[in-house]
């Protein structure tokens, strides 16, 4: 009980150390208010695409997040995703080679603070989860301020399961890294309400960090990485979604909050009415869009790999997604290390891929989204009634008016022999209904950006044929139509 005392005191001192209401200012990044299957932020509507290092730019104090920004910004990428550092990695973790979520001792950032006594399993002094680290703070708000400069949303996740034994004895939580005896449980309890202290802590936690950056409008909040994966459901997750709307009720502007809901796909159903972003891993192929499709809420992709190193998969990946209904995606890029801050590292050994071609390739596609209304737009499978040679496509439509079309060699989840799977000099022949109209088509190359081919054309109204020019493993269809 004293424990209890002691902590909902620090909470109640931290809350009024500062501003009770949130700073009038730019309203934060939003679903967008005709089409919430998208955002809006600074007054425009928006997709977010990124290809994002391991989430490590806050808590791992060698990571140069301004460099990395300045990679993003580059290709025209728009977000990150970054870890709060309540969860960390060490250097073996997943065979991630210099892994950014794997500090060096003396490097590690928190939002709990440092005690004068030694034993944190990590390297260095325990932590004293009733007091915050300044320095963690500081370089919160020095980041998201980078990257709105540099037009980039921040996704910042919360909490992350602890995955094996070995992370949960680096985890500040566990009772055996902290002066307060607080988390001498299972690690598979860390994220439920079984235990008061813990929960506690948690809350006080998400409470501050929701204060403190209550100004940035390039943020929104995810609860925890893959709990799934840690087996816990989704009451402990309600509960800190409900904490970051009562932190927030009296500020003039509030943060989007989103729940990572599975690997793969999973109907969503009984939605907690505050989440408005919903994220899935590994979307291959990326029918958890359609599933959802109904909850008129964002459905992202704010992580993928696993599946070898080539751009070609991950290209394929983002814009099957994007032009299937979602509006989020982020590819794990491993090129990006604190060593490597601008993402030049190109023989890592990690479980998955990146490259500045394939950041540059990510950027095509989202120019190539941004040059459509896309709040009017909705998928449509429909659109194409025959294609020739089987090509993998998918079709975003404003009915009648333009359509945005993406063909590609078939690619499984994974495949043990990629080369035997892609082609060059592919011709395509696509049979699309089209109403009656003038109308402009372009081919585009989605690795150069160029028009491959272009024409103008009056169309009776109904079934015409396309040829697209020769391309390898994949090609985008821009169809207009002409006032």
């Amino acid at each position: 009980m004293m424990l209890r005392i002691i902590l909902l005191s620090s909470l109640t001192f931290c809350l009024a150390s500062s501003a009770v209401s949130a700073e009038s200012g730019k309203a934060p990044i939003s679903l967008h208010p005709d089409n919430p299957h998208y955002f809006q932020w600074r007054g425009k509507p928006t997709i977010l695409v990124t290809s994002g290092e391991h989430y490590g730019a806050l808590l791992n104090q060698d990571f140069d997040y301004v460099k990395y920004f300045d990679e993003l910004k580059a290709h025209g990428l728009n977000h990150t995703r970054v870890f709060a550092g309540t969860y960390r990695e060490n250097a073996y973790a997943f065979g991630i080679t210099d892994n950014p979520l794997a500090p060096k001792p003396g490097r590690y950032l928190s939002p709990w603070a440092r005690s004068g006594e030694p034993g944190y399993a990590g390297g260095g002094p325990k932590f004293d989860l009733t007091k915050w680290d300044s320095a963690w703070f500081e370089r919160a708000k020095d980041l998201l301020q980078q990257a709105s400069d540099r037009g980039i949303v921040v996704e910042l996740t919360l909490f992350c399961p602890m995955y094996n034994d070995k992370l949960w004895e680096i985890c500040p939580m566990n009772a055996a890294n902290n002066v307060n005896g607080i988390g001498a449980v299972a690690r598979e309890e860390v994220y439920t309400l079984k235990h008061r202290d813990l929960l506690d802590i948690q809350i006080a936690t998400t409470r501050k960090i929701v204060q403190e950056l209550k100004e940035f409008d390039n943020l929104y909040y995810e609860v925890c990485n893959e709990p799934y994966i840690g087996g816990f459901g989704m009451e402990w997750q309600h509960r800190i979604v409900d904490e970051i709307v009562e932190a927030e009720k009296k500020f003039s502007h509030r943060h989007l909050i989103s729940l990572n809901i599975a690997n793969g796909r999973k109907k969503i159903e009984q939605p907690h009415p505050a989440v408005s972003i919903f994220n899935f891993h590994y979307c291959v192929p990326p029918d958890t869009v359609a599933m959802n499709y109904g909850l008129n809420k964002v459905i992202g992709e704010n992580e993928t790999g696993f599946r070898g190193s080539a751009d070609v998969l991950y290209r394929t990946e983002a814009w099957d997604f994007l032009l299937a209904g979602g509006a989020l995606y982020n590819n794990l890029d491993y090129s990006f290390t604190a060593k490597h801050p601008a993402g030049t590292l190109r023989d890592y050994k990690s479980p998955g891929g990146g490259s500045v071609e394939l950041r540059q390739q990510l950027g095509i596609l989202k120019r190539f989204l941004d040059g459509f209304d896309f709040t009017r737009m909705k998928p449509d499978q429909s659109v194409v009634r025959a294609l020739q040679p089987k090509l993998t496509t998918y079709t975003l439509a404003e009915t009648g008016k333009a359509y945005a079309m993406y063909f590609h060699v078939p690619l499984p989840r994974k495949s043990k022999d990629l080369p035997s799977l892609l082609a060059d000099d592919i011709e395509a022949v696509a049979t699309i209904n089209l109403p009656a109209g003038k109308w402009q088509a372009e081919w585009l190359d989605t690795k150069s950006g160029k028009v491959a081919n272009q024409e103008s054309f009056q169309h009776k109204g109904g079934d015409r044929e396309f040829k697209s020019p020769k391309f390898s493993n994949d090609i985008a269809l821009r169809l207009l139509r002409q006032n």
